[in-house]
């Protein structure tokens, strides 16, 4: 997951191999306390509704996906990774989730690394599959991207953090915003752009928008630590004082831009309102609940759905996701939600350290937990 330039293919393919062992690790040390903690529902026990009148899926500007969480970039580009990619790619056809891959920069440059990559679209003909590249890969690679992949949609990560941390990372990200920008006008498919776990603050989220990015995925931290991986490869001469860096998937929701969070009504002359996405440290259902309550549309799933292909195969990657699927309808129904918009009405308690960066923020807590007050305020009237 890093923005890379043309070269070095071979050195590049093993760092990705490094990456996904490196992650994995990463899954099996245990659980561990993160924002997604710091965030409760207040209880309203006659609230509830039937989860037969629960509709999961979510629409996304033009598109319609048919749960409100997906298969978020990972991997790609070796032949270990190939299989991962395999795996996933027949998950996420069985079940209909939409998928995207890894960086698809070693691809551009190796043909024999495009494997990795175009097996996605041989297990999965018909789905929606985003492809993946680095900011500072150029207009013309992200057509050529989209073209390889057959992809629906074109994420762009954006990861300064790791780049600073990476032993053969750039430093310099002066020309990234110019360089997105190029992008969003000549990409034949829409642009997602994400960061790779350190978030996406309320003032880059406005710039996105600026230039006319209308997808971002806030990708915050609490999952896999990509500086920690990056730390690891560097052996001494590593960031470790950064540890900590950046915002969580749910900070980065409450903080977000209201045209990003509560778009304007939309007329058919207008432009099409923003769209929000989240990930960051997703372990479970109710961590995706909990996201869509804070105006997530739709949630990337990467570390649990890794080490679950990982250790069990698609197969068992399948049975996870119904799992999933069941419980988060059953979320839906318990705090009264047919739909995933209606999250956005329920009360919210925010504690501990999500609570401190909303008040230095501020961010209004009070009212994020009286939600429902105010929306029974408005049917009364």
């Amino acid at each position: 997951m890093s923005s890379e330039t043309p070269g070095a293919s071979t050195s590049r393919a093993a760092r990705k191999d490094d990456h996904v062992r490196l992650a994995s690790a990463q899954q099996t040390e245990g659980p561990r306390r993160t924002d997604f903690d710091d965030l409760e529902f207040v209880h309203h026990a006659l609230d509830g509704t039937s989860p037969e009148r629960v509709d999961l899926s979510v629409t996304l500007g033009d598109w319609t996906w048919p749960t409100p969480f997906y298969v978020n970039g990972m991997t790609g580009g070796t032949e270990t990774t190939a299989k991962i990619n395999r795996d996933l790619a027949i998950a996420a056809a069985e079940t209909g989730l939409p998928m995207a891959c890894g960086s698809m920069s070693v691809a551009l440059d190796d043909d024999q690394a495009a494997k990795g990559f175009t097996v996605i679209r041989e297990e999965n003909p018909n789905g929606f599959v985003m492809g993946n590249l680095g900011a500072g890969r150029s207009a013309e690679d992200a057509r050529r991207a989209v073209e390889l992949l057959g992809a629906d949609a074109l994420q762009i990560h954006v990861n300064p953090v790791q780049e600073t941390a990476m032993p053969e990372g750039t430093r310099d990200f002066s020309e990234w915003l110019g360089g997105l920008a190029e992008i969003v006008a000549a990409c034949p498919v829409p642009v997602i752009v994400k960061e790779v776990g350190f978030g996406l603050s309320r003032r880059t989220l406005t710039r996105l928008s600026e230039i006319g990015v209308g997808f971002a995925d806030v990708s915050g931290a609490g999952g896999t630590d990509f500086l920690r991986i990056e730390n690891d490869r560097a052996g001494a001469h590593d960031f470790s004082m950064l540890t900590g860096f950046g915002q969580s998937a749910l900070a980065c929701l409450l903080d977000a831009p209201p045209a990003w969070t509560n778009p304007p009504a939309g007329t058919a002359d207008s432009e099409p309102a923003p769209v929000l996405l989240a990930s960051g440290g997703v372990r479970n259902p109710y961590d995706v609940v909990k996201a869509l309550a804070c105006g997530a549309r739709a949630v990337g799933v990467a570390g649990t759905f890794l080490q679950t292909v990982l250790d069990h195969g698609p197969a068992g990657l399948v049975e996870l996701i119904r799992t999933w699927q069941t419980q988060t309808r059953a979320l839906f129904a318990l705090l009264g939600a047919q739909r995933s918009t209606d999250l956005t009405g329920t009360d919210l308690l925010v504690r501990g350290r999500l609570g401190e960066f909303c008040r230095l923020r501020g961010i209004d807590v009070v009212a994020l937990a009286h939600r429902t007050d105010v929306h029974s305020r408005r049917n009364q009237q």
